[in-house]
């Protein structure tokens, strides 16, 4: 299996992480406002320091983006560089519904070739290795492979908890005949998880918010799982940009025919 050696590491790496994680969520613990004025606690710090320093340890060749750590240039001159999103979903963390996520991407020249989500509240851990599909690993170690569904119609669509914009909302009120009900609220990167295992079909977000490290991992876990995504005017992700916002938004859905919603 090619990036097998990457793949257990970062697998050891988030379980670890989540070790962190757990602690700090059963605590009280204090929430701090970034330049951005986006949340940030000791989870994510704490987390992003443990990512950094085990996978720079095992690959001391490979670069970082990471939400927590200073961005340099130096990242430009890696082949390889790792895209983390040590807490993705730090307003849900915050509010304790459990869902929050860590996003490891590996990313080679500009395309992510291994991709790792990890629920540490669910105790369950999603990845993807380029051309060698998608899988779930259940809390036993049990590991399923997983594939989109393949609805056409009635699709079952995602919002997101914090961050439903207007104009997605306006969206899915005109669009509501291809769907199947209200969107169901599912938050950080778990909707991509669930458009990957064929429990959902949809998601639109068109607000620049969302950075790399939110999507990278996911982006791959979709693709490798059959699904799709792409910017909402059809250009596809390319990862290490200068600049790391994904300022027009992305689609997710479980066929690239289902994405763009006439």
């Amino acid at each position: 299996m090619k990036y097998e050696s990457e793949l257990n590491a970062v697998i050891e790496a988030v379980k670890l992480a989540q070790v962190h994680i757990l602690k700090v969520y059963a605590t009280p613990f204090e929430v701090e406002i970034k330049s951005d004025d986006s949340p940030v606690t000791a989870a994510d710090k704490g987390a992003d320091d443990i990512l950094r320093a085990y996978l720079g340890k095992r690959f001391p060749a490979y670069g970082f983006l990471t939400e927590e750590s200073q961005d340099t240039d130096e990242r430009f001159a890696k082949e390889y560089i790792w895209i983390i999103d040590p807490v993705d979903g730090t307003k849900e963390f915050v509010s304790r519904n459990g869902q929050f996520t860590t996003n490891v991407a590996l990313a080679k020249n500009g395309e992510v070739v291994l991709g790792v989500i990890n629920a540490p509240t669910l105790g369950i851990c999603y990845y993807a290795i380029k051309g060698e599909g998608a899988f779930r690993i259940e809390k036993d170690g049990k590991v399923t492979p997983i594939h989109v569904s393949s609805r056409d119609d009635h699709l079952r669509a995602l919002r997101s908890i914090s961050f439903f914009k207007e104009e997605e909302k306006k969206f899915m009120e005109e669009h509501a005949a291809s769907f199947e009900g209200e969107p169901r609220m599912v938050g950080a990167a778990l909707k991509f998880c669930a458009i990957a295992e064929g429990s959902a079909d949809f998601f639109y977000r068109c607000s620049s918010g969302t950075k790399e490290w939110d999507v990278a991992s996911g982006d791959l876990i979709v693709r490798e799982a059959g699904g799709y995504m792409a910017e909402p005017d059809g250009h596809e992700f390319t990862y290490n940009r200068k600049d790391v916002y994904n300022r027009k938004g992305y689609v997710v859905a479980n066929k690239k025919e289902n994405a763009f919603i006439k």
